[in-house]
């Protein structure tokens, strides 16, 4: 799983009366519009969808508290689980009583699914592993954002020791090129000044299409067809999939945003092997140097686990290492999480007392390698995509608060005078 999980629930009404509310990663806010739009055509209402995250244990309790608080707070309303956590064990869902209907990651957006019906029962969850075609009901963008989301890859073929996404996602899948050109090209013309390419394991993207084009060659494609399209932004990626093609589209075009986020996970080798990982902290460390010499100005960031099981206090010590020797700006710090019926599980753990004192240690180290990329944007003038009134972001993925005004979704001239909070700050030109 290359996405980051976003820990704080969002939350997405639609005009019919309908919430969708998501757990987890960009993925997940992305099908909870598809689900928005679908419950709005479908004209329901009353109904409360949670759209969960199966990552860590912590996403899946959060869920579940999320889902009785509501039933506390709306008696009358239907309530409908989706999502991973619900893909993977829909009995658990479904035994809670508050629960009106389950829904497994392929059913979720599509039509009807949420109107109720006298048959089906209260679980509907379908085989994960036989779905053969990403999502049939794509988006046209992520409302009341400054950017738009294009889903063109789902699932993932890997199966790293520590995780249960791939139960949930099934195998990889990925969307038609021309199919995804006409609909950045359909969104460029509405008027989106950046897109984001998102997926489970995106660099995966053509390896079951014919011909298996690579996803350098996708973005080439894009940038050349739909050339009034400001910006292009990839989600996370593997770094052990990154193809040359895609490093030469770095290395050529300004368009393509300087902001890679890594999927590292650590940077001990014995961890990496149990992980069962494609990469070693030498072939990250490659990687960074190789796209820093055609793309000076890219930043990076990193998915990282602390307290994976048999990680020794040298082992985590390449870890902490690796944020300054990397160069790594920002990072997503996650306490290992075992998730029953992954290898991960089975193995020797470090006590939770260690692993929570890693992991803000890793924070920390993350805290003040934010600092210094941020002490080298000042003085610096900088194009910012302006997510709300006085919030942007570079395009490096810097946040910049600035003075002075500028339209949401627009993109801007900012100068760079400080910083605060994990933040630029900066003034309108």
């Amino acid at each position: 799983m290359t996405e980051a999980a976003d820990p704080h629930p969002q939350v997405a009404e639609t005009s019919a009366g309908a919430r969708v509310i998501t757990f987890g990663c960009r993925l997940n806010a992305y099908e909870s519009e598809q689900i928005r739009a679908r419950a709005e055509a479908d004209g329901v209402q009353g109904t409360i969808v949670f759209n969960t995250c199966a990552v860590t244990g912590e996403a899946v309790r959060q869920a579940r508290q999320a889902i009785r608080k509501a039933r506390r707070e709306n008696p009358d309303a239907r309530l409908v689980v989706t999502g991973c956590a619900a893909q993977i064990d829909p009995a658990a869902f479904a035994a809670m009583p508050e629960v009106d209907l389950v829904l497994g990651n392929a059913e979720k957006a599509a039509p009807g699914a949420l109107v109720p019906q006298a048959e089906g029962g209260r679980v509907r969850v379908n085989d994960i592993m036989s779905l053969r075609e990403t999502a049939p009901h794509l988006a046209d963008g992520l409302k009341d954002r400054a950017r738009a989301y294009v889903e063109i890859q789902n699932g993932c073929d890997h199966r790293c020791t520590f995780c249960i996404i791939p139960y949930g996602r099934g195998n990889s899948r990925s969307a038609a090129a021309g199919e995804i050109v006409e609909r950045i090209g359909r969104l460029a013309a509405e008027g989106w000044n950046e897109i984001v390419l998102t997926g489970v394991d995106l660099t995966s993207w053509g390896a079951d299409l014919p011909g298996s084009p690579s996803l350098g060659q996708l973005v080439a494609r894009i940038l050349k067809l739909v050339p009034a399209l400001p910006r292009l932004r990839l989600s996370s990626i593997d770094a052990a999939e990154i193809d040359p093609d895609l490093m030469r589209v770095l290395a050529s075009e300004p368009r393509l945003m300087p902001y890679l986020h890594l999927s590292l996970q650590a940077g001990d080798d014995m961890i990496l092997k149990r992980m069962k990982r494609r990469h070693l902290r030498a072939d990250a460390l490659k990687l960074i140097a190789d796209v820093r010499a055609v793309r000076p100005d890219v930043a990076f960031g990193a998915d990282l686990i602390a307290g994976f099981p048999t990680e020794t206090d040298e082992a985590f010590a390449n870890t902490l290492a690796l944020v300054e020797e990397a160069g790594l700006s920002f990072l997503h710090v996650f306490p290992f999480s075992p998730r029953p019926g992954t290898p991960a599980a089975r193995m020797p753990p470090v006590a939770r007392a260690v692993v929570k004192a890693r992991a803000a240690r890793l924070r920390a180290a993350g805290d003040l390698a934010l600092a210094r990329h941020l002490d080298r944007q000042i003085g610096r003038t900088v194009m910012g995509l302006v997510e709300r009134h006085g919030l942007a972001r570079a395009e490096d993925f810097t946040e910049i608060a600035f003075t002075g005004q500028a339209d949401p979704g627009s993109i801007a001239a900012l100068r760079i005078t400080g910083q605060d909070q994990g933040r630029s700050l900066a003034f309108v030109l």
